[in-house]
């Protein structure tokens, strides 16, 4: 089995928006289901289809297969529940790691999110100035929940 373990936090500031290249995320679900997402997703040219478990602190099990662009397409625009969700993603290599920065665009724009994957949960790891709060087990995070509730909709956003 694949392992995910990865950390998530808010992103503060504009410091990191001079980092990385930009590339555009479609991705829809065609489960969002807490014990088992199957996610669709274009990235750039490549596409995948990726099934995750259930969340057990910071880890979770983690499938990825690529797929073909045009049914990743087909999947996305017939299959996945509504609304998808579009992303600017920056991949950030810092210090050892890579940072995923996500900014968010449609309903859920003005959301902005640092992704880090780890060896283990307790593994240190330096955190650039532009990384805020932690929201790694803050549920709403999930961008599984972000297509039932998006962001602009929510009252209390942090």
């Amino acid at each position: 089995m694949g392992l995910e373990i990865e950390r998530k936090f808010l992103v503060a500031g504009d410091g990191w928006r001079a980092l990385g290249e930009a590339v555009l995320l479609r991705q829809g679900y065609l489960s969002s289901d807490p014990a088992r997402v199957v996610r669709v997703r274009i990235e750039g040219e490549r596409a995948f289809l990726t099934i995750k478990g259930k969340s057990q602190g910071a880890t979770r099990g983690e499938w990825e297969y690529p797929i073909p662009v045009p049914e990743a397409a087909e999947l996305l625009d017939g299959l996945c529940q509504a609304p998808l969700i579009e992303k600017i993603r920056r991949r950030i290599a810092l210090k050892g790691h890579t940072w995923e920065v996500d900014e968010f665009l449609g309903a859920n724009a003005g959301l902005v999110v640092a992704e880090i994957e780890l060896g283990s949960e307790d593994e240190a790891f330096d955190k650039p100035d532009w990384i805020g709060q932690e929201v790694t087990h803050d549920a709403r995070y999930f961008n599984s929940n972000l297509i039932r509730h998006p962001y602009s909709s929510w009252k209390d956003p942090a």
